[in-house]
């Protein structure tokens, strides 16, 4: 696993722990407007990730430990953003917003 997060996807994870959506540059190149909408992305998928299991019941455990939310919080952030990218929405916005810009 690697720790080097990229700024655009630093900007994502407060996004997402915030609640707000992230604003993209659309006057950037072609390689950082793709980092911004993977970023947006993962922000998208980590809000439907923590919905889906906001009422989820431990399956290993019947105790909740103390840092029970904030571990299972962090691998849906890091979840979110390996997706990234694969979903389509990243590629739809990045088609939308390259022809755009241009």
């Amino acid at each position: 696993m690697s720790y080097n997060i990229s700024p655009a996807m630093m900007k994502a994870q407060m996004y997402a722990q915030n609640g707000a959506i992230p604003k993209i540059n659309t006057k950037v190149d072609d390689k950082a407007l793709r980092k911004e909408t993977n970023a947006f992305e993962a922000v998208i998928i980590k809000m439907l990730m923590d919905d889906a299991m906001k009422n989820e019941k431990s399956l290993f455990s019947s105790q909740n430990d103390p840092g029970d939310k904030i571990y299972k919080s962090m691998y849906r952030s890091e979840l979110s953003k390996a997706s990234a990218g694969s979903f389509g929405i990243s590629q739809m916005l990045y088609n939308y917003l390259s022809k755009k810009s241009s």
